[in-house]
């Protein structure tokens, strides 16, 4: 559910508030401000762009970083359902 294209496009977001989220066992990233459309609303927030900087240390992460943050956030997601 989570892949690498998801995790650089919150990585690539202008906004530190900007969001990777579930909804309706679908993941995507979206502002802060998106949560209140009705498209979005129920929307879970999985992490921020700021918390995922933090978590990597950078916002320039190693293609091993890189993986290693997709994997572990997917199994995270996975479990979620369990």
């Amino acid at each position: 559910m989570i892949d690498e294209a998801l995790i650089r496009q919150l990585l690539d977001a202008a906004d530190d508030d900007s969001a990777l989220v579930l909804l309706e066992g679908r993941a995507r990233v979206a502002g802060r401000a998106d949560l209140d459309r009705d498209d979005l609303r129920g929307a879970a927030v999985v992490l921020t762009r700021a918390e995922l900087v933090d978590r990597l240390g950078t916002s320039y992460p190693t293609q091993q970083a890189l993986t290693s943050t997709v994997a572990s956030l997917d199994e995270t997601v996975g479990n979620l359902g369990a």
